[in-house]
């Protein structure tokens, strides 16, 4: 029986796609509609708390900040349209305009991480500096996954799920404000705390890990991808707890605080 399971496990394990790319279209863009159901979720309960914050949120970089990050899932939902329309060619035109908007997230993320920080770095809980290590976790794996999504690109299975991780990455500000309005008590443990930001992000993780399980359909690249994530932002939970790393953060705030605000 353990051989039989086995030998399933390595039929279902696949390093290219064995399948028809177009079977995958439709799962694609069901994965899609998760991650926008969450995001509007989570940042339409937030929204009249966000509207009234005291201090004021920084508006001014969040006004850049908040387009570039909604640009990036209209990039992700039209590539995805644009596959599921057979306009490929459109797609692979459109996918290096993506990398380039990538590049301006990598700024704009830490940029707008930093700048609200340092307006609430005396109001608490908004100012609580060791949030950076999720911040890191989310812009990191973010360009990570994406990176070596584009490596991919030849490999279309591998490719689809690796973007979609990428952008899975970036969840939990938006599934997170909901578990936040519905739970505003913010655990004290770090497993719960971890399930209590990042439960958007492991939610879809699973979901795409058990349909691609049960049509045998596990891409290595996927799963190592997805486990890689999943860990980091444990880890990230872990540290925001730790003392050294609170007081490591504070200095980086105060110090822009300083030399930007």
């Amino acid at each position: 029986m353990a051989k039989a399971a086995i030998g399933n496990l390595r039929a279902a394990w696949h390093v290219r796609g064995t399948w028809s790319a177009r079977d995958d279209r439709t799962a694609s863009a069901v994965w899609l509609g998760i991650l926008w159901a969450g995001m509007i979720a989570g940042f339409s309960v937030d929204f009249p708390r966000y509207m009234h914050e005291n201090p004021p949120a920084p508006k001014g970089i969040l006004a850049f900040h908040a387009p570039v990050f909604i640009v990036w899932l209209l990039i992700l939902t039209a590539q995805v349209l644009l596959v599921l329309g057979d306009r490929v060619a459109w797609h692979r035109k459109l996918g290096w305009f993506a990398v380039g908007w990538a590049c301006l997230m990598a700024v704009m993320g830490p940029w707008a991480a930093m700048a609200s920080q340092a307006v609430n770095l005396h109001n608490p809980p908004l100012g609580d500096p060791q949030f950076i290590s999720v911040n890191m976790v989310d812009i990191g794996g973010f360009l990570a996954l994406l990176a070596w999504g584009i490596t991919l690109r030849k490999n279309p299975a591998a490719h689809r799920r690796m973007m979609m991780l990428a952008t899975i990455s970036l969840a939990d500000p938006g599934f997170s404000r909901f578990s936040g309005y519905v739970i505003p008590e913010e655990p004290a443990s770090v497993i719960l705390w971890f399930l209590w930001m990042f439960y958007g992000n492991a939610l879809m993780i699973v979901l795409m890990l058990a349909w691609d399980w049960w049509h045998g359909r596990l891409v290595r690249s996927f799963v190592v991808g997805s486990a890689s994530l999943l860990a980091a932002e444990y880890l990230a939970s872990a540290v925001y707890f730790w003392g050294p790393w609170k007081a490591l953060t504070l200095g980086w705030v105060q110090a822009w605080a300083r030399h930007f605000a």
